[in-house]
């Protein structure tokens, strides 16, 4: 297609959040699932956030001078996260979605990241055979669940609002459990009042940035991230995702009543191992 890419810029909020909303509307219509974001206002703002902060790389792709389509690079910490990419739907499937995804990796490599991780709906075979083709490597399967916080309190265990004097704690929790820590993500969180922590021992064993779509949680085990589910007032957004390859959480999560949304694939290129403790991921990574 005969389309330009370019930096996007937060003058480009209106339109890339009323085509992410359709996208994703376009999409989820088709498999009846729920739409990730409940209107082209609360699109807007997400993609709005990203559009102006310094921790976020943003390409659009334009056609005839019209912005048709956007992408972006979570860059705020030691791997990068991508999304949310969407096209405008009378305009899929004609290689826009692919250039976009090529120019976020070159822009990793570039800025010299060890990895880059994205998550994918279940229902979008589309995607999934794109990234694949990318070279991105399945590595969990996450259900999106949402519902009532269970409330109540995992014995041992004590759950906090967290302050700027946890961040080297709960970073070092982070690098221990996934080999990197997510520092950018957490001092926003912080910053924002949304971040919490838990106790155990007399030390900090987990931490959430929030429980939400676009929100991760860390934990040295299974009863940590119990605990901070446990705690949270809402879930934001469409839920949170629990990997369900973790199957005591899981089958927690759905004893509390907690129903499933959607599953998700985390798909990850470079740098990855396997957890050494509990976590939920963000809708990034």
């Amino acid at each position: 297609m005969d389309v330009r890419l370019r930096p996007g810029t937060p003058e480009d909020a209106e339109a890339c959040g009323r085509i992410c909303y359709e996208a994703f509307r376009h999409i989820t219509a088709q498999h009846a699932f729920p739409v990730d974001f409940p209107d082209a206002e609360t699109a807007t703002g997400a993609v709005s956030m990203m559009l102006s902060h310094p921790g976020f790389y943003s390409v659009v792709a334009e056609q005839d001078g019209r912005v048709v389509a956007s992408n972006f690079l979570d860059e705020r910490s030691q791997i990068a996260g991508v999304g949310p990419i969407t096209v405008d739907p009378g305009l899929q499937e004609r290689g826009v979605g692919r250039a976009l995804m090529l120019d976020v990796m070159r822009r990793a490599e570039d800025r010299g990241f060890p990895g880059v991780r994205l998550l994918q709906a279940g229902y979008n075979t589309g995607s999934l055979s794109l990234y694949a083709k990318l070279g991105f490597e399945v590595r969990d399967v996450l259900a999106c669940m949402q519902g009532t916080p269970p409330g109540g309190e995992i014995p041992g265990h004590r759950v906090r609002p967290a302050t700027g004097e946890d961040a080297d704690a709960c970073n070092t929790l982070c690098r221990r459990v996934h080999g990197h820590d997510r520092a950018g993500e957490l001092a926003d969180a912080i910053g924002q009042g949304t971040a919490l922590v838990a106790e155990h021992a007399g030390r900090i064993s987990g931490y959430a940035t929030d429980l939400a779509f676009f929100a991760h949680a860390v934990g040295e085990g299974n009863e940590d991230v119990k605990a901070l589910i446990a705690a949270a007032r809402a879930f934001a957004g469409t839920g949170i995702l629990v990997p369900m390859m973790n199957a005591d959480l899981f089958r927690w999560c759905l004893e509390q009543g907690l129903r499933v949304q959607a599953t998700f694939t985390l798909m990850t290129t470079g740098l990855h191992g396997p957890p050494q403790g509990a976590y939920l991921p963000s809708i990034l990574y």
